[in-house]
């Protein structure tokens, strides 16, 4: 029950007192189970009972006391023996609060200068993010205002924008507002801004774009006023100056919508979701009279109603207990139960009592506050144990010790340790194979053997709960060496699309100050196609505290600095249309937080995945995140989320299918998979089945004295083992392969092209279906240049990774913002009529000073570098096909 079907809860279509049926409900949950309790539970205070009706259905009767028996409930279960289990869980809740934004433009007193005030009428911490157009600007990027423009407290953003704090309007409480002077006689044309929420991180824009207030289509010979035509594509409230009575003076070619303009207004609904924090506390008693649990239930939420079942064993599975079951309980599809919890007394929250029979091993449960809300447990159902010495105990004892106080009384001493849950597991590990051998083998199986088996199983058991609680996986994987001489095509695998990929960046660093970078990509979308490309990887689509989208806050909001959903949508759906598939680039190591916590800490998550520190590792000093120790290396920019946990990976794979759904992603770039284990990447391949994904595993490569080294097997084989463990799932980038082509080219050793085996020294030389080769990207190229590529060479990179296995991986300015646009168009098309893929076999026939030559499947050969080399005539015939500077490759006949 895991999985819990949202149906409408019962209503009540008709309400009957039925004072008769008292005793009916008295004996009905008031059985032997409860005759401690039985006269304080129904005898304090009046008892009413509802009758409820139903069509073609029974009815159902529930008894609902006033709020004197909830005292009594808890009265109950403090006389009711000892308490062995108490447990408060954490719950997360969102609120909707609706309000508006205010956009004014006029002046005051109707004289003076103009101003622009920008305001909300939801109490917040709320931000201008704005910047301004010049007349005669090209294209839709934001520049800085002017510094006597900017109201105090405001800060500029890079530079392209300032954030400026909305503040309390003068006499309202509840209303924000900042204020922005306009000068109309400057040279400004328009100002653009977005509303943005510091405390959720949400940004609110206008109809899925950002507000843009022109203030001139054209100036008027005074330069003072503004023409309404300039406003009236986006302000429906145009206040216009009134007409001259006089019409004799006014020409007859004055329209009225070019009258002068006294104001503008404008206002937006926006919808702002609160977190709230609340709890719910399960005590345990074992009731001395009857040998039952009791079970207490409080929580300072308001009415809810609580889905419930019962478990026998550590599978957890959902069964519905025999009653006595509390009042205003239904049963729901024969699968659980239904109780809507008593209001208390005091007002705060409400409680339920629950009889449950001894020998069962847990209590399972979800609330539901509405019909679609529902509250879980970390993403699972609430558990509770229901025996003061099962296994289960300790085991929920081990897996909330982080999360809140846990008081357990009446366990066996050494319960709560590894060694006593591990000697739980080796228990009825006998009891299951001593049964299995009683039943089956006993006629075959000698004592001797039956506890030879035992034995190895012990050591199963214990290594197998040795792994578990340890929070790094370790598996020693062996490399794969992959050498396919079949001239077959390759066969589609999960995660590696056809062999025949070719894929293009389709963006680079500085792509987002467009704000219409979708839309720019769409209108090249038939040309991406036509020079041959198959893949295009988009930048990430997700709000981001930077606007390049690295630093993702709300997952599930997609309207980014690169457009909004409507517009990603759009061009997804034209390059499909153009038979090009789309790779979505998902950074799912880090989340930037929208809250702080107690101690300042910005570790806080807002939105639909509102996760609290439980998401971020344990072991990064700057953001006291109380998961598990990180499982790779930690990006100390922002929070690095725990993949560990549970409830982790359940979000990001319902994200993950969402976006493959929704937007129609066809695979995944992977942002800095260093970060964590590559076995919960294969999870999250599992769980979307792309066609096509590449991991960004990039750190060093080896040195010595400042020299970098001829052997680069440990570099590649760090790669090697992240890819290993996603089961090959998803390929990486084959960043060994870049950094030896840097070292040879620049240096003119063009002997470090082949290894000490005689193979292609990267990824491509062990792994090359697996391996995303590539010249440069918006990381090593771009405005970034942190790693860029030897200058007047890259045609000599492409020449390579075009020619040689894995899948190579094109960077979009070389393409767009360059002169090797025609170049690597011809090597494209010479891969594609070759038939060269990702794991096309490679004979290196040279490995000198200045030059490497190769030959490829026997059908093409290739040099790179200034020295000579002629493929041998014999059997085959080369002709020439394409040269290029320091680049030459032939074809056979």
């Amino acid at each position: 029950m895991s999985s819990v079907t949202v149906e409408p809860l019962l209503r009540y279509h008709r309400r009957t007192e039925v004072s008769g049926l008292r005793k009916v409900a008295n004996s009905c949950y008031s059985s032997s189970s409860l005759n401690c309790s039985r006269q304080k539970l129904f005898h304090r205070g009046k008892c009413k009972l509802r009758l409820r009706r139903r069509p073609a259905a029974p009815v159902v009767i529930r008894a609902s006391s006033s709020s004197s028996s909830n005292t009594a409930l808890a009265e109950t279960f403090e006389s009711s023996g000892d308490v062995f289990f108490r447990h408060s869980f954490p719950v997360t809740r969102t609120e909707t609060v609706e309000g508006k934004i205010f956009v004014r433009i006029d002046q005051e007193n109707g004289k003076g200068n103009w101003h622009l005030t920008v305001g909300c009428s939801l109490p917040g911490k709320w931000i201008l993010h704005w910047g301004v157009s010049y007349v005669n600007d090209i294209g839709s990027e934001w520049d800085q205002p002017p510094k006597h423009m900017r109201p105090s407290g405001s800060v500029p953003v890079k530079n392209y924008a300032i954030e400026t704090p909305l503040k309390k309007a003068s006499g309202d409480d509840s209303f924000y507002e900042v204020k922005i002077d306009i000068d109309p006689k400057s040279a400004i044309a328009a100002i653009n801004f977005v509303l943005k929420d510091q405390e959720t991180g949400a940004w609110y824009q206008h109809k899925g774009r950002d507000f843009k207030v022109p203030l001139v289509d054209y100036l008027l010979e005074d330069g003072t006023v503004f023409g309404a035509n300039s406003f009236r594509p986006f302000f429906s409230n145009i206040l216009l100056k009134p007409e001259t009575q006089d019409h004799t003076q006014e020409p007859n070619n004055v329209k009225k919508e070019d009258r002068k303009v006294e104001g503008i207004y404008e206002e937006q609904p926006i919808a702002k979701h609160t977190a709230i924090e609340n709890s719910v506390t399960v005590s345990v008693r074992r009731c001395p009279e009857t040998s039952k649990n009791l079970l207490y239930l409080e929580t300072d939420l308001p009415e809810v109603v609580v889905h419930w079942g019962v478990c026998r064993d550590a599978a957890k599975n959902w069964e519905i207990p025999p009653g006595p079951h509390p009042p205003e309980t239904v049963i729901f599809k024969e699968k659980a139960l239904r109780t809507l919890l008593q209001a208390k007394e005091d007002g705060r929250g409400c409680s339920g009592l629950f009889t449950l029979d001894e020998g069962l091993a847990g209590f399972l449960f979800v609330l539901k506050l509405n019909d679609n809300t529902w509250l879980k447990c970390k993403g699972n159902d609430f558990y509770v144990p229901l025996s003061s010495s099962s296994s289960l105990l300790a085991q929920f004892t081990q897996e909330h010790s982080k999360d809140s106080p846990v008081s357990v009384k009446a366990l066996d001493q050494n319960q709560g340790s590894d060694t006593a849950f591990t000697n739980e597991i080796i228990k009825e590990i006998r009891n299951l194979v001593s049964g299995i051998s009683s039943d089956n083998s006993r006629k075959v199986k000698t004592k001797e053997a039956q506890e030879s088996i035992l034995q190895e199983i012990e050591k199963l058991a214990a290594e197998a709960y040795s792994i578990f609680r340890s929070s790094i996986p370790t598996f020693k994987e062996e490399v794969v060496y992959e050498e396919e001489l079949e001239k077959s095509p390759p066969k589609k695998s999960s995660g590696t699309g056809s062999g025949y990929e070719i894929v293009l960046q389709g963006f680079n660093w500085e792509s987002h100050k467009s704000g219409r970078w979708y839309m720019e990509l769409k209108e090249k979308a038939e040309d991406i196609a036509s020079l041959g490309f198959t893949v295009v990887w988009l930048p990430p689509p997700t709000e981001s505290v930077s606007p390049e989208g690295y630093m993702p806050k709300d997952l599930y909001n997609l309207n980014s600095r690169y457009g909004n959903i409507y517009e990603l949508k759009e061009l997804v759906g034209k390059l499909h249309e153009s038979g090009l598939k789309v790779l979505g680039d998902a950074v799912l190591n880090h989340r930037c937080a929208q809250y702080q916590n107690q101690n300042g800490i910005w570790n806080i998550f807002g939105g639909r995945l509102n996760w609290d520190d439980r998401a971020v590792v344990a072991d990064d000093p700057h953001f006291q995140g109380r998961g598990n120790k990180s499982s790779g290396d930690n990006f100390h920019a922002a929070p690095n989320i725990d993949h560990s946990q549970d409830f982790v990976r359940k979000d990001i794979k319902e994200w993950m299918c969402w976006l493959r759904e929704e937007i129609g992603y066809d695979g995944w770039r992977l942002d800095f998979v260093r970060g964590f284990w590559g076995g919960y990447v294969k999870d999250y391949m599992d769980a979307t089945s792309p066609y096509f994904a590449v991991g960004e595993y990039w750190d060093s490569l080896s040195y010595t004295y400042g020299e970098m080294d001829h052997n680069q097997d440990a570099h590649r084989q760090r790669i090697i083992d992240w890819i290993n463990a996603t089961t090959g799932s998803a390929g990486a980038f084959d960043v060994t392969t870049k950094g030896v082509l840097h070292e040879a080219l620049e240096r003119c050793e063009y002997w470090r092209l082949a290894d000490e085996k005689g193979k292609p020294p990267g990824v491509v030389g062990w792994w090359p279906s697996r391996a995303v080769t590539f010249v440069e990207n918006h990381d090593t190229g771009s405005t970034q240049g942190h790693w860029r590529f030897p200058g007047g060479k890259e045609m000599q990179g492409y020449a390579y990774i075009l020619t040689h296995p894995g899948t190579p991986a094109v960077f979009f300015d070389h393409i767009y913002s360059s002169n090797y646009r025609s170049e690597i168009a011809a090597l494209i098309a010479f891969r594609n009529r070759h038939k060269i893929h990702c794991r096309s076999v490679v004979e290196i026939s040279k490995a000198a000073r200045d030059v490497y030559a190769a030959i490829i499947d026997k059908k093409i050969a290739v040099k790179i570098g200034p020295g000579h080399f002629e493929p041998p005539n014999g059997p085959r015939k080369w002709s020439p096909a394409l040269e290029g500077r320091d680049y030459k490759i032939w074809e056979s006949s």
